[in-house]
């Protein structure tokens, strides 16, 4: 069975594992030390009450595909993530931890509801800005968090060496992407995400991708089910509609668990894809599996 496979089975047997799972009597300290959150709204002198749910992920990212989570005013976030060489080469190079792909992003939220992130990834050496807000959250009246995410990239790796059959200019260093994503909390241990997608390359080597797609759609769909007080499984997977059958790049997959220990969140994963931005794994993702991981800190 393909990894793709094996992928969709786990995000459609998340719902069956959830519903049977018993609940925890705590859930974790930053979410579940309150039942719900009161927004008291005034409206004509009188007061509304509006209840929210718990939100749906306890981190930023599911994966590499981002969740509807957004740190609170004032908060900094340090993200570190490595992504190794494939596993497939061994112990040639002792399963892929002799190579490695970084990443490091600072967050930071001016004002309730937006965060900001400025990233560097030794992955075509890119830097990345990003800006993720929220619309609304999953409350009595309405099922799902929607939040919105932008981010803009600049590969500093492009060389005319590499491209000697283009003619480079400023711009083909840019790639974007916009994502909608919408979540839905369905119990105490189980919530799940999809993300419809925009991407745009402005630069691509037609000898990788088949035929020149600039402009690409995607669909992605991730899921959280917490296993204990402070580990849950997650899996996500990206269908990019515009892939050219010719292409040697694959739709992304990611799966792995997320581990926390006080201020800081541990995710274990395996994937596909070498980078973490968001056009270059749904992009660019290869063939072979990796190991790799997240390490999250607040501040």
């Amino acid at each position: 069975m393909h990894f793709k496979q094996i992928i969709f089975s786990l995000l459609l047997s998340l719902p069956v594992i959830a519903i049977s799972a018993q609940e925890d009597d705590q859930l974790l300290d930053e979410l579940d030390n309150y039942t719900n959150e009161e927004v008291n709204n005034k409206e004509k002198g009188k007061k509304a009450n509006a209840k929210f749910e718990l939100p749906a992920f306890k981190t930023l990212k599911i994966g590499n595909l981002q969740s509807t989570k957004i740190g609170d005013k004032g908060e900094l976030y340090l993200i570190v993530s490595h992504r190794f060489g494939p596993l497939k080469d061994g112990f040639d190079t002792f399963l892929g931890l002799d190579q490695a792909n970084t990443k490091i992003e600072l967050l930071y939220s001016f004002w309730e509801g937006t965060q900001f992130s400025l990233s560097r990834e030794s992955f075509e050496k890119t830097v990345a800005f990003a800006v993720k807000s929220r619309f609304t959250k999953q409350s009595e009246s309405f099922p799902f968090n929607l939040v919105g995410y932008a981010t803009a990239n600049i590969n500093t790796e492009i060389s005319n060496s590499r491209f000697t059959n283009y003619t480079l200019q400023s711009g083909d260093r840019m790639s974007y992407a916009v994502q909608l994503l919408a979540s839905h909390r369905f119990s105490k241990r189980f919530s799940f995400e999809f993300a419809p997608t925009y991407v745009r390359e402005n630069l691509q080597i037609l000898e990788e991708t088949g035929m020149a797609n600039h402009n690409q759609f995607a669909m992605g769909f991730g899921g959280r089910l917490k296993l204990s007080k402070r580990v849950s499984l997650n899996a996500e997977y990206v269908h990019n509609f515009n892939r050219d059958e010719n292409s040697i790049f694959y739709n992304p997959y990611t799966f792995g668990v997320d581990i926390e220990t006080g201020g800081h969140v541990f995710q274990l994963l395996f994937t596909n894809a070498q980078s973490s931005n968001v056009p270059g794994y749904i992009s660019n993702a290869g063939g072979d599996i990796a190991f790799g991981f997240n390490i999250v800190r607040v501040f």
